[in-house]
């Protein structure tokens, strides 16, 4: 968890599978975005993040990450947007080397 003076707070899953204790960081520090590996290569997939995101960590937005830069990372960010379905989370899609201000 990162948080900021004006009280943003990120969630970064790092290198990591779907856990239970995802929901603990909804509890208690309400994340306003995560970034969420997708590539499904010792790390989530885009179904296991889009059910950590919808129903564990419930951040404000997600930035999907560790995808697309070998070719076993094969997976994308419209296979994650089509697994979280109607969810209320705000996907940013955030391109290699783009920057993007809050």
């Amino acid at each position: 968890m990162l948080e900021f003076e004006n009280g943003f707070k990120i969630y970064d899953t790092g290198d990591t599978n779907v856990f239970g204790d995802m929901a603990l960081i909804s509890k208690f520090f309400k994340p306003d975005l995560a970034l969420v590996c997708i590539g499904g290569h010792f790390t989530m997939d885009p179904e296991h993040a889009a059910y950590a995101v919808r129903e564990l960590i419930r951040p404000k937005q997600v930035i999907p990450t560790h995808y697309g830069t070998a070719p076993v990372l094969n997976r994308t960010p419209a296979e994650f947007k089509a697994a979280l379905g109607d969810a209320p989370i705000k996907v940013l899609d955030v391109k290699p080397g783009e920057a993007i201000k809050f």
